[in-house]
């Protein structure tokens, strides 16, 4: 158990996007949640994965663009994802 908290308080968030191992249990997480019809966990599981998608296409992990640049792109990126997650979550009925 000490080795996993090591290994998770040690971690930068894009090192953990691209470990097979996190990425296997979010697999499976996301398939439980799927057989399951745990609505929240899938909505989690969105926020997550868009905002990940964001922060990667926004470069915001390795400086590559100039700051206003990323600081428009990540904001743009965050909305849209709260926008579909409100949507999901609050408007659209079951």
């Amino acid at each position: 158990m000490n080795e996993i908290l090591d290994y998770l308080t040690n971690a930068k968030i894009m090192e953990l996007a691209r470990d097979t191992r996190v990425l296997f249990g979010a697999g499976t997480l996301f398939v439980l949640a799927v057989v399951f019809r745990w609505k929240y966990v899938l909505a989690l599981l969105m926020g997550l994965a868009g905002t990940m998608a964001v922060i990667r296409y926004a470069n915001l992990g390795e400086g590559e663009a100039a700051i206003d640049q990323n600081l428009i792109t990540f904001g743009l990126g965050a909305a849209l994802v709260a926008a579909v997650l409100i949507y999901f979550l609050f408007i659209r009925s079951d």
